[in-house]
């Protein structure tokens, strides 16, 4: 049998031939039609799906939570493909002491979220979330109680210089002509180089330079609260804080207390500590202004539908033993992760080896993690 090339277990009734993939969301229906042709497909309405715990090798997940008693109960999984970045719905060392490979689409959605982000920057600066609620309630807007801020020419500070971070720098300064301040202390100093940027030494840098701040790398124990009321006090009073990455960076009570007493401009949040944001928990930030979606980043139909392929195709090149499993196309992970790992640069691209002596629950072991060779700038601490 050739390296990486696993016999498939299925049952009976399906045809031989195919490896067998089982669909645990919906998806596109260009994916969908991808997998039916590729796979045996087990999708969420066919009788069978309920048999995935036991017979699953290859898993395919959009938005749905695998537990570690999830991944025990299926002695014969082998890889999980998910569409989109984040795997924090996935236990990752539940799946690496079995072996079991996740394949994400780290990049794929850059374009999409790099347009929300200048969507609630600019909302956000036209106060456009206070004023539109207003008027949805009856209440009358007249144009002279508006006011906001001109983003041409002002300087937009990126936190995280992954492949969202990068798509953000180039909307921003073809749109507005802006100047880019961007930190992440894991890229080479070359990184970006094809981009006018200014290459910050320390978030603080950015924190202080910039009009609008933006931040994209993943939520862990060491990027929660990264920026709270202390961090919000350096900022200059017309700052805008954007967050498309995950709920928790932001401290929102933090961001609450410093839109009330004025310290900053606006804020726009496409992600929060809960999900969806309810009325009840979010009203006195709405109240404030804060322009807020339900994390939308991707949610439009070409990304779902390349998210969505990019996963399945992940899957197949697995299956029939064509993917390249080697530490170089490995997920990008946290900057905190760094003090407890080993990082070694080899022709531009991050290789993390995890000491396993030191390996604690917030280390995901890079083995079990795989992304595919979509042309990147890898970057320990960004986001995608």
């Amino acid at each position: 049998m050739a390296p990486g090339l696993v016999s498939d277990s299925r049952p009976d009734s399906l045809p031989a031939g195919k490896p067998t993939l089982y669909l645990l969301d919906n998806f596109h229906p260009q994916v969908l039609a991808y997998c039916q042709e590729n796979f045996n497909a087990i999708t969420v309405d066919h009788p069978l799906h309920s048999q995935w715990r036991e017979n699953a090798r290859y898993l395919l997940v959009r938005s749905s939570r695998l537990t570690a008693k999830d991944i025990d109960s299926c002695p014969n999984l082998v890889a999980i493909g998910k569409q989109g970045v984040g795997i924090d719905k996935i236990d990752a060392e539940a799946c690496a002491a079995r072996g079991i490979k996740i394949f994400n689409t780290p990049g794929v959605n850059a374009r999409a979220v790099a347009e929300l982000v200048l969507t609630l920057a600019t909302a956000s600066a036209r106060q456009v979330g206070s004023i539109v609620a207003k008027q949805s309630l009856g209440i009358l807007v007249p144009k002279e109680k508006c006011s906001g801020l001109i983003l041409h020419r002002k300087t937009i500070g990126i936190l995280g210089m992954g492949n969202i971070g990068k798509c953000v720098a180039n909307i921003f300064r073809g749109a507005f002509e802006a100047d880019v301040i961007a930190y992440d202390p894991f890229l080479p100093a070359n990184a970006w180089a094809d981009i006018t940027h200014k290459r910050a030494q320390s978030v603080e840098e950015v924190l202080e330079a910039s009009d609008v701040i933006t931040v994209h790398m993943p939520l862990t124990p060491q990027t929660r609260d990264l920026i709270g009321y202390t961090e919000m006090q350096k900022m200059k009073r017309t700052t805008i804080v954007i967050n498309t990455a995950r709920g928790g960076i932001v401290n929102e009570a933090d961001l609450r207390r410093a839109l009330a007493e004025g310290l900053i401009w606006g804020a726009g949040l496409d992600c929060h500590e809960q999900e969806p944001p309810s009325h009840e928990k979010y009203h006195s930030l709405w109240d404030l202004g804060v322009v807020s979606t339900p994390h939308i980043g991707a949610a439009t139909a070409e990304t779902q539908m390349q998210t969505g392929m990019a996963a399945a195709t992940y899957l197949l090149e697995f299956a029939l033993s064509r993917a390249t499993l080697d530490a170089r196309y490995t997920h990008r992970l946290a900057h905190a992760l760094a003090e407890q790992s080993s990082i070694k640069y080899e022709n531009s691209t991050v290789a993390m080896i995890v000491d396993k002596e030191r390996s604690s629950s917030s280390v995901i072991p890079t083995s079990t993690i795989i992304k595919n060779t979509f042309p990147t700038h890898h970057s320990i601490i960004s986001q995608c």
